[in-house]
């Protein structure tokens, strides 16, 4: 027995082992960010539970804002990670997949009845199932080189936005087609499809990598000019942005159309051009 414990206790003279490695502070603050968001989209949930909507609005604006900042923190400061990625995807199912659907039922879509429920029900598995896919489609290296600025399908934070286009109408005043509750349904059923199609949506992921010098201050004051609208308009800013994205939607996908025969014609004339060539002496 004394040999035994021996064994297992270390040496006085060995300094002691530390039981857990140190993690470096650029892979904290990316999941701190994402954690924001989360907390952003459960807060939603409670304000829309509570009937103020409006709150509820801002909240997923706010978790938008923030799931947006986290994976470019990350790529800036070399901090990704498969746990944030996994992290962000739990949370983006929360803060766009389910809380939304929930606020906009809450809102007035419990009035279709079941229908309602089950048009709820639709987004957030749409949403899951968006996500799921947008994981597998990261680790694709065979995906064709037009893919690199776009989607498939509408990405879950911009379907939430626009899921909750019947309250920027509401709130701003604007003519609202889509405030009775069977409209409103099958509103939230056409976003839940969009997000789960085979569109081609413009990601944007390469804007802002690298910025002319001449449209620098232009940049400044158009952005400077959208935050002023925004907080001064919100609800008519909201809703002009949402229906222009759904506009948009069409042409985006025509030019990717075009890119990916663009794209298989060139690899076609290569593949003949190899083919004729005299094999080597």
């Amino acid at each position: 027995m004394a040999s035994l414990f021996q064994t297992f206790t270390p040496d006085n003279n060995e300094p002691p082992r530390r039981r857990f490695r140190p993690v470096p502070l650029r892979l904290l603050i990316p999941n701190l960010i994402t954690l924001l968001a989360l907390c952003a989209g459960l807060s939603a949930m409670r304000m829309a539970l509570e009937g103020k909507f409006d709150f509820a609005v801002y909240l997923v604006l706010l978790a938008a804002i923030l799931d947006s900042m986290d994976g470019r923190i990350a790529r800036l400061m070399k901090g990704t990670s498969k746990f944030g990625a996994e992290l962000d995807s739990l949370a983006d199912f929360v803060s766009f997949g389910a809380g939304p659907a929930l606020i906009l039922y809450l809102w007035g879509m419990h009035q279709a009845g079941p229908i309602g429920w089950i048009a709820v029900l639709v987004f957030s598995i749409c949403g899951a199932l968006r996500l799921a896919r947008f994981n597998v489609q990261i680790e694709d290296p065979n995906a064709p080189a037009w893919m690199a600025n776009y989607f498939t399908g509408v990405p879950i934070p911009a379907g939430a936005i626009l899921l909750l286009l019947p309250i920027y109408l509401e709130r701003s005043g604007l003519p609202n087609l889509l405030s009775p509750p069977i409209v409103a349904t099958a509103y939230t059923v056409l976003i839940a499809l969009l997000m789960v199609s085979r569109v081609p949506v413009f990601s944007g992921k390469k804007l802002g990598a690298q910025i002319p010098r001449e449209r620098v201050l232009p940049l400044f004051v158009i952005a400077i000019a959208l935050v002023a609208l925004l907080f001064s308009y919100p609800w008519e800013v909201l809703a002009v942005g949402s229906i222009a994205y759904l506009v948009s939607l069409a042409p985006v996908a025509m030019q990717a159309r075009r890119l990916a025969r663009e794209e298989e014609e060139a690899k076609r004339a290569s593949a003949a051009e190899a083919s004729s060539a005299p094999p080597p002496a």
